[in-house]
């Protein structure tokens, strides 16, 4: 049943016991957001684990179940020291996809150098106790290589195939923004690795000299939402500058053109790179922003909870509008987008459909919220 907000209705069914969680504020005439869960500090990934638990990562270093009731459990142990400096943290997480049997997660953060200054992103692999209070067996299996002295564009979003291989799109580290276009390194790229961490033979660039195995495709500032398209392909998107925000097609050994083109232009004003939105050799965005909405996080959506003008749409969060955009797909373009929520007043970090069939927000903020999107009348 959806509920409409009718404040004299909603105190009866709190004073009940009936609701767990009151409905947001916000609303459209197409869906309505309920509260799932409270009180999480800057939540940024989240996961599900069966039962209706979710794993939800917070920045500042620390992971928790959220069950099925809405209860927020105590911070897991297990989970490494990471490097919580500016936009960086503990970040994405996702459930393996055999997680039913091997109780595995997949889980990327800032790691922090072992010795010395500087810090990159990490993406390791961990099996969750079977009480679900602690992380076992912990084991990185990718570091992002160079290490630098920043505090931003970490990237940091998985997506894991249907072979099991895992994709991890990768940020610039913003002052290393030209490091995007050579192949020595894992700055602005996206990788794909195995689940024990080592190079498929087919990587695009696995036998050229000089090149990094992981790196499957090249030319990106700061990745910040990825999905397994409905085809096998990986659908990424990531963060312009002041403009630019991008959708991408991510492919085997393409070259998505930053910081040599781009929609966007340097805060403040002014060009960067050749000043150019396209150039021969450099893919083309499936869409852009301009100006920039801050992406985060998205989803297909597959069910039919709401209805099927919905099935098959792209939803991707907004941090800087605090919205969830509706992107209507005909085939690889982009049809119509339409503003969700647009009042809902919290900057949208990650968006992920259940397998209920509903789709679950995780709002950024000191005291965040787990959201559950509700169809409408």
């Amino acid at each position: 049943m959806t509920l409409s907000f009718n404040p004299p209705l909603f105190h009866a069914l709190v004073l009940a016991g009936t609701l767990v969680a009151p409905l947001a504020h916000a609303q459209s005439s197409s869906v309505s957001a309920e509260v799932v869960a409270r009180g999480l500090q800057n939540p940024w990934g989240l996961a599900f684990i069966g039962d209706g638990r979710m794993l939800v990562t917070e920045r500042p270093g620390r992971m928790r179940v959220v069950e099925a009731d809405g209860r927020v459990g105590d911070a897991l142990k297990g989970v490494p020291r990471v490097d919580a400096v500016g936009q960086g943290g503990l970040l994405d997480v996702v459930a393996d996809r055999d997680f039913a049997r091997n109780r595995t997660i997949h889980f990327c953060y800032a790691e922090p150098a072992t010795s010395g200054s500087g810090n990159s992103t990490a993406m390791a692999s961990a099996r969750l106790s079977a009480d679900a209070t602690a992380l076992e067996d912990v084991k990185v299996i990718f570091s992002q290589k160079p290490k630098v002295s920043s505090r931003l564009h970490f990237g940091c979003r998985i997506a894991q195939a249907s072979d099991g291989h895992l994709f991890l799109g990768l940020g610039d580290r913003f002052q290393r923004m030209a490091d995007a276009q050579t192949l020595d390194n894992h700055h602005g790229k996206v990788v794909r690795v195995r689940p024990d961490g080592s190079a498929p033979a087919d990587n695009p660039y696995a036998r050229q000299s000089g090149a990094l195995p992981e790196i499957w495709s090249i030319g990106h500032r700061n990745v910040q939402a990825a999905a397994m398209g409905a085809d096998g392909r990986l659908w990424t998107i990531e963060h312009g500058p002041q403009g630019g925000d991008e959708i991408n097609i991510t492919q085997a050994g393409k070259n998505h053109g930053w910081p040599v083109i781009t929609y966007g232009e340097n805060y403040g004003g002014g060009q960067i790179g050749e000043g150019i939105t396209s150039k021969a050799g450099l893919e083309q965005p499936l869409h852009y922003w301009k100006p920039s909405i801050a992406p985060s996080g998205m989803a297909f959506v597959r069910s039919e909870r709401y209805g099927k003008a919905w099935q098959g749409n792209l939803l991707v969060g907004s941090l800087k509008f605090r919205y969830v955009a509706r992107i209507v797909l005909d085939g690889d373009r982009v049809a119509r987008e339409e503003k969700i929520l647009p009042d809902l007043g919290q900057r949208v970090r990650d968006v992920r459909e259940g397998p209920d069939g509903f789709i679950y927000l995780l709002t950024d903020d000191r005291d965040g919220q787990l959201l559950r999107l509700r169809p409408g009348n």
